[in-house]
């Protein structure tokens, strides 16, 4: 059983709490990524007391070793941690919303802008690399066109979430959404959200309690 932490989960507990809560989802998910990350460090550390020893420099090679290992480690385990994350959101109902929400910088998310009653959805996201759309089942064709209406001139970015063909899986998702350059200026990303905001969702998500044995997945922020 995978435990799926909420960001409210790991903002609520003490850092070292953190560091095993985060420890633990990433060793269900992949048994080899602690010792990966253990056995790197500790390989930094032998190769630097090793060059030391033979050249007489132990003392001031030994110190940076451990440093080199630590930074080692951590890059690592973020690494393996983020991967974690989203083995554990995907094929979650939302689990493109919990990525962009996720998204560093100043963006505006907006879930759920499309949705139908067999809960397949389109998000939005909106900043200075234009609009970014996302699908989790339902086409995105559609919410284009609307958006077209009142975007004029504005980069317009689909993705659609999944395995199949011309889908992007979640991990991913992230990765493709950075690589896009920003071409608009905070006052034009201003007046295109007051734009967008004009704009009636094709289908309200249902509201209240989510099915049983559904949960609305939630990616931790990295501090």
């Amino acid at each position: 059983m995978v435990d799926n932490y909420s960001s409210e989960d790991l903002a609520n507990a003490g850092r070292l709490k953190q560091i095993r809560m985060v420890a633990k989802l990433v060793n269900q998910q992949n048994k080899r990524a602690l010792p990966i990350t253990g056995g790197a460090a500790v390989g930094v550390i032998v190769v630097f007391v090793l060059i030391g020893l033979l050249t007489g420099s132990a003392v001031f090679l030994i110190p940076v070793g451990v440093l080199l290992a630590l930074a080692t480690a951590m890059i690592l385990f973020g690494r393996f941690s983020q991967q974690a994350q989203y083995s554990a959101i995907d094929g979650q109902l939302g689990a493109a919303a919990a990525i962009l929400q996720s998204l560093r910088g100043d963006w505006t998310v907006t879930p759920a802008v499309t949705a139908n009653r067999t809960m397949d959805v389109v998000h939005r996201a909106v900043s200075k690399k234009g609009v970014i759309l996302v699908g989790e089942g339902a086409p995105i064709a559609a919410e284009r066109k609307k958006t077209e209406r009142v975007a004029h001139g504005v980069p317009i970015f689909e993705f659609q979430v999944g395995s199949g063909d011309g889908q992007i899986p979640v991990s991913k998702l992230q990765r493709e959404i950075v690589k896009i350059p920003g071409s608009l200026k905070p006052t034009a990303v201003t007046d295109l959200n007051y734009r967008l905001k004009a704009l009636q969702p094709t289908m309200q998500a249902p509201k209240g309690p989510m099915p049983k044995g559904t949960r609305q997945p939630k990616m931790p922020r990295p501090r």
